[in-house]
């Protein structure tokens, strides 16, 4: 059935009359009425009839008009999600984050996306291992991600987004704590830290071996932690310091003072499927730009 053909039985059921819907559908009166009439020949019943000055349904003409209201609002409606899906408005997208990415730029354009597009299903996805958010994305399970180290593989598309500062989160009784300046790298050399496991997050314990190493000292491991909740006890436990992105000072664990690990950065990256041409991601990804810009200004 032509869904134009079920808006002039609609127009002229409203109407009353076939030249009160031509006029609506800026169409002629014959034309209407030659259609009206292949209709009913095609169903074999007649749609109308006239009642005084105007036309009423036949019992034909208003199950027709039942279902033709119906459908015509089906189509209507889907017509309109598709606009939405065309524009990026609505979807589903699932992202990817690193722990400490979340307490700064990225919570920020999480909830802006949320606030300006309500009929998007935002979900997300807490991973502290780089290379399962990686893995992630080439299987479908993520559509985006933010990251510090992403895997290098062809089908992964990647940039840098943002740089953060890497910050020594010390006992508050240690004397380097004392001091609100940033501390050198050297001192890692002196204070044991306390690290991820490598078996658990390979790529988080990595980078800061490495920064131990370019800084010339050798780690000394007082202990190790799983989740930065328990890594942030063992370090007010008096276990040793630990080297972390500096967003996680916003959780304010009592017994431990961040201070900022001079010259030290980590660095945040975007990671999507090479070639999604998603407009949700495209919009996702305007929105961390927005961001960032503010950040930037700020």
């Amino acid at each position: 059935m032509d869904l134009r053909l079920l808006g002039y039985v609609v127009a002229i059921a409203e109407e009353g009359s076939i030249s009160g819907a031509a006029r609506r559908l800026r169409l002629t009166q014959p034309n209407l009425s030659r259609q009206l009439r292949e209709l009913e020949r095609r169903l074999g019943a007649e749609l109308f009839v006239r009642a005084g000055r105007g036309l009423v349904p036949t019992a034909a003409g208003d199950a027709l008009l039942r279902r033709a209201v119906r459908m015509l609002a089906d189509a209507e409606a889907a017509l309109h999600d598709v606009r939405l899906a065309a524009e990026g408005k609505t979807g589903r997208l699932t992202v990817g984050f690193a722990g400490s990415g979340i307490n700064g730029a990225l919570g920020d354009a999480l909830g802006r996306l949320r606030a300006e597009l309500p009929d998007v299903d935002l979900s997300l996805v807490e991973l502290f291992d780089d290379t399962e958010m990686s893995a992630g994305i080439l299987d479908g399970s993520l559509d985006v991600a933010v990251q510090r180290l992403p895997v290098h593989d062809a089908r992964l598309a990647t940039r840098v987004w943002a740089r953060e500062p890497l910050t020594l989160f010390l006992p508050s009784g240690h004397p380097l704590a004392r001091t609100g300046e940033p501390v050198p790298v050297s001192v890692l050399g002196e204070i044991p830290l306390v690290l991820w496991p490598r078996e658990s997050a390979p790529r988080a314990h990595d980078e800061i071996t490495a920064v131990c190493h370019r800084a010339g000292v050798v780690p000394r491991v007082g202990a190790r932690g799983r989740t930065v909740q328990t890594i942030l006890a063992l370090v007010a436990a008096g276990f040793g310091a630990a080297v972390m992105a500096d967003s996680y000072r916003v959780l304010h664990r009592e017994g431990v003072t961040p201070r900022r690990l001079a010259g030290t950065a980590t660095t945040l990256h975007l990671v999507w499927r090479a070639g999604d041409a998603d407009p949700l991601l495209a919009r996702f990804m305007a929105a961390l730009n927005t961001v960032k810009a503010r950040y930037r200004a700020e």
